[in-house]
């Protein structure tokens, strides 16, 4: 029996999401488990999965439109059934009259070509190549999309492997690895120029006049635009300041290596310490609730990541139980699915602080903006030659800046003081990282 399929609520805080792609034809049938539809929210593009099996009857919007929560937005039938009368079917199902189609919005990804049609007509071949013409819907992963456009490949020339024939992320690799290495310069023939009819459609260019180009904002920009500015106008933001020394830990990380399956790097190790010192400070592993200080009973810790499209903080759980070698392989694979865009929302929610690290880039010392709803983050800096004190004596010494963002509301200026003294503590001794 025909039944609505509604935009599902892919994270606890959206009202609304964008379609991103249908990954199952209008007629066509699925089973369960087979990905429907690609969704984006603020914070990532995920699939949706199918229930149980059953036939796409109708879509009721293309590609690229946002649409609240809980709108329509396709009739699912059994397996064999047909669509038959379109608005008497809508009608029974409640939707008085066809679903009118949002404001398209720029999305991270490209635009999906239009869904084909059950009975597609038999490929033709082009006037330009003489190959046949792909027509119609190309199926593919959102990770397979992002991943053969930063090689360059156009996602309609390949072959896919998954359910349905769908491009998935080994067939991206697989043309990467099959693709042949660029010829030297004064070996590659000039290429004839195509007719006006074959020419190549180049992409839509961002506005621009003689003196500056605007850049349209995408989806994860306005968001991270609002995010930080709700945080900076309602989040009474307090800092505190200090510097470890670092030379122990250097040395720990270059032992830790030398017999570690997986590199641990700094990050690693100051990470592991932010869960020292949550552990020995419980009162700082707390968020601020309109009707209470929720506070947890296990250190989930954000850690950030620079992506092409924006910035991401996804959740390190339980990391008070973690060896540091754990936590250096949970965050290369969270670093890894952020920037081929394979992180759920789940990904995304909970933990008490963030830990944000410029150090690579040389950068001594910052002032994060906490991430909402939680309660600290911790700004990292770069390693440094310092000439320190010691026991009376002048000498040089590797150093480390930090800088704590808190929010008041749920800590004191007290308690977060004795956290970052816990902290140091940890940095500075580093042998109780590794018991």
């Amino acid at each position: 029996m025909a039944e609505l399929f509604r935009m599902p609520a892919v994270a606890a805080d959206a009202a609304t999401a964008v379609l991103s792609a249908w990954q199952v034809a209008e007629g066509a049938s699925f089973t369960k488990d087979d990905a429907l539809v690609s969704i984006e929210t603020d914070k990532a593009e995920v699939d949706v999965a199918a229930e149980q099996d059953g036939v796409l009857l109708k879509t009721l919007y293309e590609a690229g439109v946002e649409i609240e929560v809980g709108d329509p937005i396709a009739v699912l039938g059994a397996v064999g059934e047909q669509a038959g009368d379109l608005d008497a079917l809508l009608a029974e199902l409640g939707v008085g009259a066809p679903v009118a189609a949002p404001k398209a919005v720029r999305r991270d990804v490209p635009e999906a070509p239009a869904a084909e049609s059950p009975a597609a007509p038999a490929p033709s071949a082009s006037p330009c190549t003489g190959e046949p013409e792909r027509g119609g819907r190309v199926f593919s992963s959102p990770l397979a999309r992002r991943l053969a456009r930063e090689a360059g490949l156009d996602i309609e020339s390949l072959t896919g492997t998954g359910p349905g024939g769908r491009i998935v992320r080994r067939d991206v690799d697989a043309a990467v690895a099959a693709r042949p290495a660029p010829a030297p310069e004064s070996a590659v023939a000039p290429a004839p120029v195509p007719p006006a009819a074959c020419a190549v459609p180049q992409a839509a260019a961002p506005a621009h006049t003689g003196d500056h180009e605007d850049i349209p904002h995408s989806r994860m920009r306005r968001a991270i635009a609002r995010r930080l500015t709700e945080s900076k106008q309602h989040t009474p933001h307090f800092y505190l300041r200090a510097t470890c020394a670092v030379d122990e830990l250097l040395a720990l990380r270059q032992r830790i290596n030398a017999v570690s399956p997986v590199k641990v790097s700094v990050n690693d190790l100051l990470i592991k310490a932010v869960a020292t010192a949550h552990t020995q400070v419980p009162e700082m592993n707390a968020v601020w609730q309109p009707d209470a200080v929720r506070r947890f009973r296990t250190v989930d810790v954000s850690v950030a990541i620079a992506t092409g499209t924006g910035l991401v903080t996804p959740v390190l759980r339980g990391i008070e139980n973690l060896s540091v070698s754990a936590i250096a392989t949970r965050t290369r694979a969270y670093a890894e699915q952020a920037r081929s865009g394979g992180l759920r929302p789940a990904d995304l929610e909970g933990g008490s602080i963030t830990v944000s690290n410029l150090g690579m880039y040389g950068v001594e010392e910052f002032a994060a903006i906490i991430n909402p709803p939680q309660a600290a983050i911790l700004a990292i800096g770069a390693a440094r030659d310092e000439a320190v004190v010691r026991d009376g004596a002048v000498i040089a010494a590797k150093v480390l800046g930090v800088v704590l963002s808190v929010d008041h509301r749920p800590v004191d200026g007290a308690v977060a003081a004795r956290w970052l003294a816990a902290f140091t503590e940890a940095v500075e001794n580093p042998v109780r990282l590794v018991v």
